[in-house]
């Protein structure tokens, strides 16, 4: 159990910036105290002290303002930044060296008993408001940017953003252990996809126009002298005549 909260204090290095000393990250991270609640209130959970299990989830829901069901099933070093507003149902499944940020859900989607909750494979990181809902499983080393709403399986490695998520690229090569994911993005250059879409759009419009616009120059340009001599005095003599002026006119 030591050995496990050590780990727990530890793994916030390199995933948050802002950590000093694991003092620091003792007293004052909501997201470790919410683990320390969790690990009480699931072994009586599987001692089958159940009522006592969700009382001690209850106040450490008060204390750090994260509801973790004492059923959930959580792996090593499990880190949850800022941590207010975080929900994590009883079903939930969650890998190891899974970060999650503020106001994230792993919710369910249905009252049918049975798997409920979402699987997160190892490495995952969730950003913050993102709900990932329903029995579903997110592949390992995935990201979810922030407000993202996740209700289909995730494949390793992908970056999903998005309401409904989508995945915003090409699935991303697994990131070095110290590399910093704000918030589940790792790069501030991966776009919506359905903006990517629109963007593609607009480009292929310009496009279009300024093909329009070049073709139209060219026929403006061409003089009438271009045209063979007989058809222009042909042309001349029919517009000097009475029918060719009425037709002119008409």
């Amino acid at each position: 159990m030591f050995k496990r909260i050590w780990e727990d204090i530890g793994c916030v290095f390199g995933r948050d910036p802002a950590v000093r000393s694991k003092i620091e990250v003792f007293f004052c991270y909501p997201g470790f105290h919410a683990l320390l609640f969790y690990h009480v209130a699931h072994w009586l959970w599987e001692m089958g002290f159940r009522l006592l299990g969700r009382f001690v989830s209850h106040v450490g829901r008060m204390v750090t303002g994260i509801e973790i069901h004492p059923g959930a099933k959580i792996g090593r070093r499990f880190f949850i930044d800022h941590g207010m507003g975080v929900v994590i149902g009883e079903t939930s499944v969650i890998g190891d060296d899974v970060t999650l940020y503020h106001q994230v859900t792993l919710g369910g989607v249905t009252w049918s008993p049975g798997k409920r909750h979402p699987t997160l494979g190892d490495g995952v990181v969730i950003g913050a408001g993102a709900q990932v809902l329903g029995p579903i499983t997110v592949g390992r080393d995935a990201r979810i940017g922030a407000n993202a709403v996740v209700l289909k399986d995730v494949p390793p490695g992908a970056t999903m953003v998005g309401i409904p998520a989508r995945a915003a690229g090409p699935t991303a090569a697994k990131p070095e252990a110290s590399a910093f994911d704000a918030y589940g993005t790792p790069s501030p250059d991966i776009a919506d996809p359905t903006s990517r879409a629109v963007d593609r759009l607009l480009e292929e419009v310009r496009a279009l126009k300024g093909r329009v616009e070049e073709l139209e120059q060219a026929a403006a340009a061409k003089p009438d002298a271009e045209l063979p001599d007989g058809e222009a005095e042909t042309g001349a003599g029919e517009a000097a005549t009475p029918m060719g002026r009425r037709a002119a006119g008409g």
